[in-house]
């Protein structure tokens, strides 16, 4: 691989440099960065030593893989800027909820090389999961270039590009249904008379501990509720609330609703 660049650097293009230099996919000279405010390129540039640009379209002629980071309602407006710059064998990453491949090649004006991506923040953290979907014209060896890149700060999988709703849903917009969990547990326990710090200690790594049992042991999240539900005991009454006062419902509603927005975006 020689060059990937950069327009947008927020938060997730972030992880992303961050997930490839530190694992050494890619050395810092070979990824190049663009920003509307200086102050982000500042920091990419002293943290990890990259190249960093004013121009957009500098970015474009100086990569072979391109990533759209930058807010979805600006995607029309940078795509109109770069169109012109973009060869037929770069690579162009889409990181936009509800910017479908079909919608990127008409504002394009011609068939590319197109991957729709959805990452979440966890990336951040190195614990991101992104999926991946490749329009037509993507090769295997590309397909595998990119994936190794998103496995840098994380997991990624491909999926068909009508479940991208649906993973937006589960993982794109999840942190904040768990974050807000937490938060929920936390105020319990300090209502039980803990400390704020030490619930929010305690709250995430019970969060996080349940999240590995699920990847690691393989078994069904009921299976695995089961075996702490013991008969009379403290957790089946828990549990008892819980689906009383419709959490399972809940959520499902919240993640058909932030699926139906990101449709429409």
């Amino acid at each position: 691989m020689k060059k990937i660049g950069f327009i947008g650097c927020g938060n997730m293009a972030k992880a992303m440099i961050g997930g490839m230099i530190e694992k050494r996919i890619l050395f810092p000279e070979q990824v190049i960065a663009s920003n509307r405010s200086r102050g982000a390129l500042d920091y990419a540039e002293k943290t990890w030593g990259i190249l960093t640009a004013e121009d957009n379209r500098q970015v474009v002629r100086e990569s072979e893989m391109v990533v759209l980071a930058v807010k979805p309602q600006f995607y029309s407006q940078v795509i109109r800027e770069i169109k012109e710059e973009v060869t037929d064998g770069q690579i162009i990453i889409s990181i936009a909820p509800g910017k479908t491949l079909k919608w990127l090649e008409e504002q394009f004006e011609r068939p590319l090389k197109l991957i729709r991506c959805n990452p979440n923040t966890p990336a951040l953290v190195g614990e991101g999961i992104t999926s991946v979907s490749p329009g037509d014209l993507v090769t295997e060896e590309e397909l595998s270039q990119v994936m190794e890149i998103l496995r840098s700060f994380g997991r990624a999988s491909v999926v068909p590009e009508t479940m991208s709703e649906a993973v937006i849903a589960v993982s794109g917009s999840a942190p904040a249904y768990v974050f807000l969990f937490i938060e929920a547990m936390a105020d319990g326990a300090v209502s039980l008379g803990m400390p704020r710090k030490q619930a929010y200690e305690f709250a995430s790594q019970a969060v996080l501990g349940a999240a590995k049992m699920v990847q690691e042991t393989g078994l069904h999240p009921g299976e695995l509720k089961d075996m702490v539900c013991s008969p009379g005991g403290t957790t089946i009454q828990a549990v008892r609330v819980l689906e009383e006062r419709g959490l399972r419902s809940s959520v499902i509603e919240a993640m058909t609703a932030c699926a139906d927005k990101a449709r429409g975006m």
